[in-house]
């Protein structure tokens, strides 16, 4: 039995997670987790995606080591104030005490930038953009937990240098197309909040966040977008000679987002039997269940693996679940892992030359044709995809209550309206024990009053506690 859901998510979670087998945190160093067969997988599939989108809009795919020296990691201010207290630094070489001390990556502005200063030479050069697929490592101080709160992250971030800021800002509304086509395939939901200035990304003119809300109310960052004008080339010199042959700084922005995709889909899919994955990144889109009685075996048999053998061919990951086991047993299994859609053939299937599916998404059954299997198989996994993603949707829109004072405030995602100032924002977060996730990157009409200070005001903020 696995614990319900809606009981206690956090033990929940946790659970699926080790029952599925996606992750498994016993290595000897505390956040930082193995990535088992499956887990690899399914991240291994999200990487993909993300790599077509970014290839597909011009961006070159790059590694750069994992050290920094800390010489580089200073030069611009804000940046190590805001990392400081969160990296582990390499101080020997063997018995060598270092010259100069190396942070391991925490993100990669400071590791990237000396040699954007190298590469950048005209506006010719521009626009550059850069992305890579790599581990960040960052000291989270509180509780760990598996894809969420990690000292050891799969991290993809991409990097880009442009001649004005009104080009940086279409890179920006770009990286939203990126995002919006990533998150159809992973049937994930988000909102758009522009951070408060303390907590924008370190060295950030601005920082968008990219926050899916969880089943026990509170919200989860997935990701996050920064603008940068100038506040990095400035300190690391990244300069272009434009037509007039005058020398000037590039203008920023990075996207970032983490395995936390897929604790996101864990949680905003996952129901009380197991795991739910979108058709597009599970390690396994259909099984095929063979239903076996006395003096049929061989004939069931050699229809499951020619069915196996033409979706394969036709380019679907396919497993024929041949194992010596009851169906229910296998039914179990599989609904624990999230396949999107089970095949079931027998006997009477042959005759009626159809095979029996049952989606795991909704629970519904049916029957396909046998000739047709391959056509439509991918009919239904792309109408569960479409399914999942307006399911989750329709919970993201409900998710945010609208809020005029501070009793009695419920434990779920909050809306309410800020005058804008730091000391009425520091206080709502103090007070509250919550979380300022921002405003809105797209404006939304408002008119009411400053939930703190009583100010007459159209700003609308949003917040949560957080995962």
């Amino acid at each position: 039995m696995i614990m319900r859901k809606e009981t206690d998510f956090s033990e929940w979670y946790n659970e699926i997670v080790e029952k599925a087998n996606l992750s498994d945190k016993r290595y000897p160093i505390k956040g930082m987790n193995v990535w088992t067969p499956y887990g690899w997988k399914i991240m291994s599939n999200i990487d993909r995606f993300i790599r077509k989108e970014l290839d597909a809009t011009g961006h070159d795919e790059v590694c750069f080591p994992l050290l920094i020296p800390e010489t580089e990691f200073k030069k611009e201010k804000d940046h190590i104030k805001g990392f400081d207290s969160e990296v582990y630094w390499v101080t020997h070489a063997g018995l060598n005490e270092l010259d100069v001390r190396l942070v391991v990556r925490p993100t990669s502005e400071t590791a990237m930038y000396p040699m954007f200063s190298l590469w950048v030479r005209s506006h010719t050069d521009l626009p550059l953009k850069i992305y890579q697929i790599v581990n960040t490592f960052r000291y989270e101080t509180k509780q760990t937990r598996s894809f969420i709160r990690v000292r050891e992250i799969h991290f993809f971030e991409s990097h880009t240098c442009h001649v004005t800021e009104e080009d940086a800002q279409r890179q920006v509304e770009e990286d939203f197309e990126i995002l919006s086509n990533l998150m159809k395939e992973l049937c994930i939901p988000y909102s758009l909040l522009v951070r408060t200035e303390w907590d924008k990304f370190p060295g950030a003119y601005y920082t968008v966040g990219l926050d899916t809300a969880m089943p026990n109310g509170r919200m989860l960052q997935i990701g996050s977008i920064h603008h940068y004008r100038t506040n990095f080339a400035v300190p690391y010199n990244i300069t272009y000679e434009d037509a007039d042959g005058e020398h000037k700084h590039v203008h920023q922005t990075t996207y970032g987002m983490s395995e936390r995709l897929v604790g996101a889909m864990i949680g905003v899919h996952g129901d009380d039997k197991g795991l739910v994955l979108p058709p597009a990144v599970a390690p396994v889109q259909t099984v095929i269940i063979p239903i076996l009685s006395k003096g049929n075996t061989d004939a069931v048999m050699k229809e499951a693996e020619r069915l196996r053998d033409t979706l394969a061919n036709a380019g679907l990951r396919v497993k024929l679940d041949d194992r010596d086991e009851r169906p229910g047993s296998k039914f179990f299994d599989w609904e624990l892992k999230g396949v999107p859609l089970r095949l079931e053939i027998g006997m009477r299937d042959i005759e009626n030359n159809v095979v029996t599916f049952a989606r795991r998404d909704d629970g519904s059954k049916g029957t396909i044709s046998l000739h047709d299997a391959p056509d439509a198989v991918r009919v239904i996994l792309g109408a569960i995809r479409n399914d999942m993603y307006s399911k989750a949707w329709d919970k993201q829109k409900g998710c945010a209550e609208t809020i005029t004072s501070t009793d009695n405030i419920p434990d779920k995602m909050l809306r309410f309206g800020w005058c804008g100032s730091e000391e009425c924002g520091h206080r709502f977060e103090d007070d509250n024990d919550l979380k300022m996730l921002g405003t809105p990157y797209i404006p939304e009409e408002f008119d009411g009053t400053c939930i703190i200070c009583g100010k007459r005001t159209d700003k609308v903020a949003y917040a949560s506690r957080s995962m």
